[in-house]
């Protein structure tokens, strides 16, 4: 968990650094007050409102079998750290926790892989707005997607294992819609289906695996392309306006944090290629905004101008 909160008290930084590391301050053990019966697992989001309130999307507390058993969970902190309470417990749309986001107006949206669902809650943890929907327990043969070649169409307002979720300067919803699907899902602010983006592919605007988005002061939607290694940048309508590498060289002796050391091939292409970006978040105006991605090999994060530029890196 250390690391995680490292990670957000970073992406909230919204300073230019001239050397090639980020500078960054460490607060051991943040997080306290969890209740005796209440663990945290693996987190795998993070937000924090504008109240300093920390909000932290766990894998933990699981229920059911050692495998498909329900991991998702919220935890809301305050800004000391406090343990304040649990939101949406034993909610209908939690199975597999994947991103947590705050909105303006301080809602919380999760994004759950599993489920194929997101959910909006209110400050006060009602929910609010779900889209997606999971399949039905009682169908015969319910089970999660699975990918097949030649990729299945997507479905108007279904989603295949959904990854993130941002908002543009109108308050149109941007879902990345995610591992099977791969493309961009749009909702005006009401939460009237649009349109949608992006197709499963490696050309310009197609998609492989977007694991992330994020938007800027003039809404346009920043998209981790992971599986091709790239941010791709759109405008609030879809249509591509540019491409963003990260090409920082992999120190020789950086280990991956599970599994063998990558390939040549391996590291410089797909998933755990260096530099391949796992997250995105852009830092709120008003003045400069700074985009922050990371890998997961060799487990970097990354700060960069909006234009693609590396400033510095932890």
């Amino acid at each position: 968990m250390k690391h995680v909160l490292v990670g957000v008290f970073v992406l909230l930084s919204g300073t230019a650094f001239a050397q090639s590391e980020i500078p960054f301050d460490s607060t051991p053990n943040f997080l306290k007050g969890l209740p005796a019966d209440l663990y945290m697992g693996e987190a795998s989001g993070v937000a924090v409102n504008s109240k300093g309130h920390v909000f932290v999307y766990s894998r933990g507390n699981t229920s059911g079998p050692a495998y498909a058993a329900t991991a998702s969970q919220i935890l809301e902190f305050g800004p000391d750290g406090k343990y304040l309470r649990e939101i949406g417990h034993n909610l209908y749309a939690w199975s597999f926790a994947h991103d947590i986001r705050v909105d303006r107006d301080d809602n919380l949206w999760a994004i759950d892989k599993g489920s194929d669902m997101i959910i909006k809650f209110n400050p006060a943890g009602r929910v609010e707005m779900v889209f997606g929907r999971k399949k039905e327990a009682s169908d015969d043969g319910a089970e999660a997607w699975k990918r097949v070649n030649p990729p299945r169409p997507p479905v108007d307002g279904q989603f295949r294992q959904p990854t993130d979720v941002t908002w543009d300067t109108q308050g149109n919803i941007f879902i990345s819609d995610g591992y099977i699907n791969s493309r961009v899902a749009k909702y005006d602010k009401t939460g009237h289906w649009v349109k949608s983006f992006g197709e499963p592919g490696s050309g310009p605007g197609q998609l492989n695996t977007p694991h992330g988005i994020a938007a800027d002061a003039e809404g346009n939607i920043y998209v981790a392309d992971r599986g091709n290694r790239r941010i791709q940048v759109f405008d609030p309508d879809g249509k591509l306006l540019r491409q963003i590498k990260i090409d920082v060289p992999i120190p020789p002796d950086a280990m991956p944090w599970m599994g063998n050391k990558p390939t040549p091939e391996q590291a410089s292409n797909g998933t755990m290629a260096g530099g391949a970006p796992w997250t995105v978040c852009i830092t709120p105006g008003p003045g400069t905004q700074y985009l922050y991605t990371s890998d997961a090999y060799p487990g970097r994060i990354y700060k960069l101008t909006l234009d693609g530029k590396v400033l510095g890196y932890l």
